[in-house]
């Protein structure tokens, strides 16, 4: 489970990478995207904290 977290964490760190890298060939869509990006990584780190409460 941490190791499938860990990978899609990194996946979204090269994601935002790329939005950012091609930010004038991906125009007014940078900012959608980079607002769904924050709100998948939220989400993610809300169920890693989920799953920790849940060990306890």
């Amino acid at each position: 489970m941490k190791k499938e977290l860990l990978f899609t964490l990194l996946a979204t760190l090269g994601a935002a990478w790329g939005i950012f890298h091609f930010k004038d060939w991906l125009g007014a869509m940078v900012m959608p995207l980079f607002l769904i990006l924050v709100v998948f990584v939220t989400l993610k780190l809300y169920r890693l904290m989920v799953s920790d409460d849940a060990d306890e």
